[in-house]
């Protein structure tokens, strides 16, 4: 849990990764108090931060781990992110989705070229179904989160940030699985260990806050949030990260998380999806003493389904 490690991880996948931009706004700045400097993985490749840490992963496999090819089990951003880092290191990746899944997502990461093999909608299916294609081909899994290599992989975004914008007092992550709090905890107490490292999460589906405040895991149950990329619960690694160098998690509303997209799409012109703004959400309600105070926002990705909007607008065409 070394920033070393977050380093050599930032070396390995800079040439395919976005830098990211780091994003301001005066009016953010005079809602919290403080200043405040977005960090925009929305502009990641696959929409997303998690291409870093998939790309991290598989860029250290063995020749054989690559021959035998990858697997991985997610809903969204995670699959389209292994299916884009397997795609170009040359090894075959095979996605377990449940079927309820987005048929967005769906068509990214079969249009990265990953085989998606369907499976029922409970965290249990997924790695019930994974676990015996595992068993029958050989695969290697990479974890959405638990998985050290993905975790330093995802904290190169809160890295790029405080080299570009120097030492901050505050950063704030959302967290579902726990694997770009954990990275940006790592990154962020290696730069500037006084920082305090913030996880947000939605009170509907608030297991890890609950995990936090009584020092054992908590699963998730049936989480019912916009926010979907935070229905996970944590790891086993991303856990004990949590606990060693996260400051606090808070919680947020839906209504909380629904005005901050609204103020990113609306003052910044940033389209992100409700879990990459939980984040902002939690830097807006916290009730934390920002005010003159140096503060880091992970927007951690930029992936909605925009079908009902421009359905809305085409309707809207017809009427004309």
């Amino acid at each position: 849990m070394m920033l070393t490690e977050v380093e050599a991880a930032l070396a390995r996948i800079r040439q395919v990764t976005h830098h990211t931009p780091v994003m301001t706004s005066r009016t953010v700045n005079a809602l919290t108090g403080g200043e405040v400097f977005l960090k925009c993985e929305n502009f990641q490749r696959v929409g997303a931060f998690k291409f870093r840490g998939a790309y991290n992963a598989i860029s250290q496999l063995s020749p054989v781990e690559r021959r035998r090819g990858v697997i991985a089990h997610s809903s969204g951003n995670h699959a389209q992110a292994v299916a884009l880092a397997a795609f170009l290191l040359g090894v075959k990746a095979t996605i377990v989705m449940p079927e309820n899944s987005s048929p967005i997502k769906m068509q990214a990461t079969q249009g990265y070229g990953a085989t998606i093999v369907l499976c029922g909608n409970s965290a249990a299916d997924r790695e019930k179904r994974t676990t015996e294609l595992i068993e029958e081909h050989g695969y290697t899994l990479i974890h959405p989160y638990n998985d050290f290599r993905v975790i330093y992989g995802a904290g190169t975004a809160a890295y790029e940030l405080i080299k570009e914008v120097g030492p901050l007092d505050w950063i704030f992550a959302p967290v579902g699985g726990g694997g770009l709090l954990s990275g940006t905890a790592i990154a962020t107490k290696g730069l500037c260990p006084d920082a305090n490292v913030i996880g947000v999460e939605p009170k509907n589906a608030d297991d890890a806050y609950r995990s936090f405040k009584e020092g054992i895991i908590i699963p998730s149950e049936n989480p019912r949030t916009i926010a979907d990329g935070l229905r996970t619960s944590l790891g086993s690694n991303t856990f004990k990260i949590i606990r060693e160098k996260v400051d606090d998690i808070i919680t947020v509303s839906e209504k909380q998380i629904l005005v901050a997209m609204r103020i990113l799409w609306e003052r910044m012109k940033l389209v992100v999806e409700p879990s990459g703004a939980v984040s902002m959400a939690g830097l807006l309600y916290g009730g934390l003493p920002l005010d003159e105070q140096k503060i880091g926002v992970i927007i951690s990705g930029g992936n909605i389904d925009l079908n009902d909007f421009f359905t809305h607008l085409e309707k809207q065409i017809q009427d004309l």
